[in-house]
């Protein structure tokens, strides 16, 4: 035990949180990543990293380059104009940029190059195959869950044509055309031979039903998941409404997986900006809770865009037992807001939440999305404990690894039902 006067106590302790944080194995629970086999659809490599949409989006914010021109160049050439602009003629400040720079380091690289002709190089000289395993290691990721979407031809055919999914893949079934565009998504079943209408009726919810039986038999995911708009009401008398009564919570519950809600998207505030165009909204969290509490023997996973909106999920989550709090998500992802997020929670649920998922798109961003991450989740953690102590309560180093290793992997585990994993800490 950490038994010393407070002020070599708050030392100590310290460097023991991030001692076990940094030791402690991560299950992602949600990206939208994909095992080397999905070919095209795996994204790995400095081209890929140095064009994620967050650096796409500061890009136009330090040139004079228009959205047209950037468009029209290559994904090399895009690159190329993105380090120009955010990492030899600016220092790399922005959350995004020091994540760039975190996974040069990491694989010892020089993050003050002129130009991209290094990295270049050394990706040129790994598989993808290699590299995968090299960042998961470099990460201590044991786990990662995709994102996997019906709708999407590309990720279809790879499904339909046998892909080979590592046993750390996971699987999540994504839904978001049935709830946010019932118009495409019928036609979309339709096409696969079921017997769909614009108009919604008992008969066509069973067809629903039947085709995402068909995916959850061909993927076995680990949760149903949907993005939300910032605009998202439930009830209402929208197709939404009737199809997440008729179809998406009797999946559920006849399946028993739970239902991800990731709410507060606001689509294409700037369509010229491409995906990076997209914001946020506040949202009606009474939503979630007439949800829980129609649905008490179903399992909800819930993380909100909106700053603003995260003390009403965690208070929604104090009243429904059946609601898990996730994650810092998109534009939350940031040091300063993961660690009042972070503090939010423990105060209010103790470790009894997941506190923080990559949401990569890109394979290296796992390398410092959760080294940004574990620095951020033991400041806090650190302060909780402090206080313990200063109030004279005797904290163990197998506490510490207990409450890590829950919120790192064993409340998600347990919610969704896979088996607990085996510890790699020293639990002295």
């Amino acid at each position: 035990m950490i038994q010393v006067d407070e002020a070599v106590a708050a030392a100590e302790l310290q460097r023991v949180v991030e001692e076990v944080v940094s030791q402690t194995p991560v299950f992602d629970v949600h990206t939208h990543l994909y095992p080397p086999a999905f070919g095209k659809l795996c994204l790995w490599g400095i081209d890929e990293l140095v064009n994620y949409h967050y650096l796409i989006a500061e890009f136009f914010r330090s040139s004079s380059v228009t959205p047209e021109e950037f468009w029209a160049q290559s994904k090399s050439g895009q690159a190329d104009l993105i380090w120009d602009a955010l990492f030899v003629k600016n220092s790399p400040l922005s959350e995004a940029a020091a994540g760039v720079v975190t996974v040069l380091i990491k694989l010892g690289l020089d993050p003050c190059q002129p130009n991209l002709k290094q990295a270049r190089e050394y990706f040129a000289s790994l598989t993808v195959e290699q590299y995968t395993e090299r960042v998961l290691e470099i990460a201590n990721i044991s786990d990662v869950v995709m994102t996997n979407d019906p709708f999407n031809p590309a990720e279809k055919a790879a499904w339909e044509g046998h892909s080979d999914c590592p046993e750390r893949f996971h699987r999540a079934l994504r839904m978001d055309p049935i709830l946010n565009d019932w118009e495409a998504a019928h036609a979309a079943i339709s096409a696969e031979g079921f017997h769909t209408h614009l108009q919604l009726s008992p008969q066509i919810s069973d067809e629903v039903r039947r085709f995402l039986d068909k995916w959850i038999a061909r993927l076995r995911p680990v949760y149903l998941a949907v993005s939300l708009p910032y605009t998202f009401k439930y009830p209402d008398d929208t197709p939404r409404t009737r199809l997440i009564q008729e179809v998406v919570i009797p999946t559920c519950r006849e399946h028993r997986i739970p239902f991800a809600m990731m709410i507060g998207v606001s689509r294409q505030v700037n369509p010229a900006l491409h995906e990076a165009g997209d914001s946020l909204g506040f949202a009606d969290l009474g939503s979630v809770e007439r949800l829980c509490a129609e649905n008490p023997g179903v399992r909800f996973l819930v993380t909100v865009l909106s700053r603003e909106n995260q003390h009403a999920l965690c208070v929604a989550a104090r009243k429904f037992s059946n609601l898990m709090p996730f994650g810092c998500w998109w534009f939350l992802n940031n040091p300063s807001i993961v660690e009042e997020i972070t503090a939010e929670r423990l105060e209010l649920l103790g470790a009894t939440v997941i506190p923080q998922h990559s949401d990569a798109r890109i394979l290296d961003q796992l390398i410092y999305k959760w080294a940004h991450a574990r620095r951020a989740i033991s400041r806090v953690l650190a302060a909780s404990y402090s206080r313990l102590i200063a109030d004279g309560y005797p904290l163990a180093r197998k506490q510490i690894g207990r409450d890590v290793a829950r919120m790192f992997s064993g409340n998600f585990r347990q919610w969704v039902g896979l088996p607990a994993a085996k510890s790699k800490l020293n639990s002295a």
